[in-house]
């Protein structure tokens, strides 16, 4: 049986809602996982952007590439929307999702939340 693989275009943000990152992976609980524990240097890590608010998943990575890069070029009302729409009080989807123990070699796959 041949594994199925999805990959996900997601949007972080910081408590204070002031910035936004929007990111492409094939492993969204490891990718958040980096995100939420500062492992990966940059952006998200200078301004402690952490907090999961939206995510679409793909079954096809040009698509996904494709809507990184389109989300990317939207004015931030736009973005907030699209937030908005489908989660109006920003709460962090990703609350949850890991315990003490976990590392991100020991991450369960993500449920569905939107499909492409």
């Amino acid at each position: 049986m041949q594994r199925e693989y999805w990959f996900y275009v997601y949007v972080l943000t910081n408590s204070s809602r002031r910035s936004l990152y929007i990111g492409f992976t094939s492993a969204l609980k490891k990718r958040i996982f980096e995100h939420k524990h500062h492992l990966l240097p940059g952006f998200t890590d200078d301004y402690n952007v952490t907090r999961l608010v939206y995510f679409e998943r793909y079954k096809m990575a040009a698509r996904a590439i494709a809507r990184e890069k389109q989300l990317k070029r939207w004015r931030r009302a736009k973005k907030t929307w699209l937030i908005e729409r489908e989660n109006p009080s920003w709460r962090d989807l990703s609350a949850g999702w890991f315990d003490e123990t976990q590392g991100p070699s020991t991450l369960a796959p993500v449920g569905r939340l939107r499909s492409g």
